[in-house]
């Protein structure tokens, strides 16, 4: 590896026939004239399963809710320099009527001020990272309170009910369940027995302070005392699109019309996964979503990947899948967890089955016309850890969700959605002009 480029002194320039000896390998040799002259592919080489869906006789699902999230990290210049990340997220509510009535190409601007009015819920918080203190604490502190009050206050509460809602399996009537377990943010010890029913905050059984119900997500295995990564913000961004669509699950699960819920698309962006620490709530998700499923109140919700392994992966065979022409039956192909491993991954089996504890939805691939395709993930309630799950039938909702997808796709961008495209415009804090915005507020506030 050259040495990169500094403040004063150029950079190393890389050595490019420095190993070409490596070329006298017969095996290498094959490799290289193999590579030059490589026969056109005329076939999906992974030999993908795609399903014709027939929409005749399924009712699309009547509502939309999208959720979607943006963090964005600030320096001053002064030196050192100090940081903050911004963080929001937005959840959108549209009426599938009037978003019918919009031309996804080319939306008439009154038309989208009308379909988007009174319809959003925005939540905003900010977080210190790096040479940032707090006149009442460390940022350590700092953060665990920034967290804890951020999903308290805003919204009346709403967000922190929701995060009490998972936690206690309050979609049971009367339920009496312990939080999940964590780790104590003071002693680090496990608090295996979790919370009691109800409780917003109690006493460590270790070292005996106070913990909050907000830190079994764990955000405080994420940073140091003095210092944080940007990676917490983006996993907090990630939480609260969690918490900010199941907020509109359960107050539609508890609503007098038992309907409202199982006519409803929630639309998450990104995958159906909380990871490393932050998956502590996944059993309980899956356990709700299983329990809806069994009292015939499915909950219709999809999270759609625009990037990584997954859309890579479908870019390089969609051309071999059905439909080739617009009018065309759309196809899809639910990805088992062997698929999963040898054609995505292209990795052996592992001791943990794919997904066993991130994932609470599982992975689609969908072609609705020759140039709308997409990565999707829907939730199957309870997890399988064999080879060949899921199928077709464990997806939760999908007759729905495939009947409801042509009407939301925009051609816009490469394999978008309406909805996702309305919250994302909502919760986007790109870096220019907002992070200079941010920047000067951050620093006029600092020179008081």
């Amino acid at each position: 590896m050259p040495y990169g480029k500094g403040t004063r002194l150029p950079g190393e320039a890389a050595s490019k026939l420095g190993h070409l000896a490596v070329i006298e390998s017969p095996w290498v040799k094959s490799l290289v004239e193999d590579f030059e002259s490589a026969p056109a592919v005329d076939g999906d080489p992974s030999n993908t399963v795609w399903q014709e869906f027939d929409p005749s006789g399924i009712d699309p699902l009547r509502s939309i809710w999208a959720v979607d999230g943006s963090f964005v990290p600030v320096r001053s210049e002064q030196k050192p320099p100090r940081e903050v990340a911004f963080v929001k997220t937005a959840l959108l509510m549209l009426d599938k009527a009037k978003l019918e009535a919009i031309d996804k190409d080319l939306p008439h601007p009154l038309l989208l001020r009308d379909a988007l009015k009174d319809t959003g819920v925005q939540h905003a918080t900010v977080f210190p990272l790096k040479n940032v203190r707090t006149s009442i604490g460390t940022n350590f502190e700092a953060v665990r309170n920034i967290v804890r009050d951020s999903i308290l206050i805003d919204q009346g509460g709403a967000f922190h009910e929701t995060m009490k809602w998972l936690a206690y399996k309050n979609w049971v009537p009367n339920s009496t369940a312990r939080s999940p377990a964590f780790q104590c943010p003071h002693c680090r010890k496990d608090i295996s027995d979790g919370l009691a029913n109800g409780a917003d905050a109690g006493l460590c059984p270790h070292c005996g302070v106070e913990v909050y119900l907000s830190d079994l997500w764990g955000f405080h295995m994420e940073m140091g005392e003095d210092s944080a990564p940007e990676s917490l913000a983006s996993s907090y961004m990630l939480v609260m699109e969690h918490l900010m669509l199941f907020t509109a699950v359960r107050l539609m699960w508890h609503h007098s019309d038992r309907s409202l819920v199982t006519d409803t698309l929630f639309i998450k962006d990104g995958p159906l996964t909380l990871r490393s620490q932050y998956s502590k709530m996944v059993p309980n998700i899956r356990e709700f979503l299983e329990h809806a499923k069994t009292s015939l109140r499915p909950v219709h919700i999809i999270g759609q990947e625009k990037s990584g392994f997954f859309f890579d992966h479908l870019t390089s065979i969609v051309r071999f899948a059905a439909p080739q022409n617009r009018g065309e039956p759309l196809t899809f192909s639910p990805l088992t967890h062997s698929y999963v491993h040898r054609e995505v991954y292209r990795s052996p089996d592992v001791a943990n089955p794919y997904g066993l504890k991130t994932n609470w939805g599982e992975k689609m691939y969908v072609k609705v016309d020759p140039g709308a395709f997409m990565v999707l993930n829907v939730p199957t309630g309870e997890y399988k850890p064999e080879s060949d799950w899921p199928s077709t039938d464990n997806l939760i909702g999908l007759k729905r969700i495939l009947a409801t997808l042509p009407s939301l796709v925009s051609h816009k961008f490469e394999g978008a959605l309406y909805p996702v495209e309305l919250a994302n415009g909502i919760a986007s804090m790109s870096s220019y002009p907002s992070a200079a915005i941010l920047q000067r507020f951050l620093e006029e506030r600092a020179s008081r």
